[in-house]
């Protein structure tokens, strides 16, 4: 049956992968993981930038609605905070929702933990108000702040 030339490796099935094809088949595996991590955080920060781009209208829309309540907008000094809590600096709003105005205080901030900037009179929207955040890189007037004066928003 057994061949004299035969070697017994040669007689004997595959007994598993060799130090070559595992190493093969971690490199492709780590390249895959590297594309998918590139395209994942563009994502991430596209999502962000659209969340906070949102989180803008609904401010905006808070602030009218406290404007058609109290007859004026909230001071730059009250700021933003006056539509989750009454204001405790003049002008006292004359007809304050009893639950404010926006659900809760983290809705003012920036999906970067940051809270949003608010200045009344607007300088880029003079008979209204600005609302700004200052996007992923944290700093002030850099081109990836987010604005409700700005296209897109």
């Amino acid at each position: 049956m057994n061949r004299p030339n035969e070697t017994r490796a040669a007689r004997r099935p595959s007994q598993g992968f060799t130090l070559i094809e595992i190493m093969a088949v971690v490199v492709i595996m780590g390249m895959l993981m590297a594309t998918l991590t590139v395209v994942v955080a563009g994502r991430i920060e596209s999502a962000e930038i659209q969340t906070a781009k949102n989180q803008i209208v609904r401010i905006e829309q808070a602030l009218e609605f406290y404007r058609l309540d109290n007859a004026r907008f909230p001071t730059s000094e009250q700021g933003l905070v006056a539509l989750a809590e009454p204001p405790s600096s003049p002008p006292e709003p004359r007809a304050y929702q009893p639950g404010g105005y926006i659900k809760n205080r983290e809705s003012l901030n920036d999906p970067w933990g940051q809270p949003f900037r608010y200045r009344i009179p607007g300088q880029n929207n003079a008979h209204s108000f600005d609302i700004w955040s200052l996007g992923p890189d944290g700093q002030e007037g850099s081109e990836d702040d987010i604005a409700n004066w700005s296209d897109g928003s």
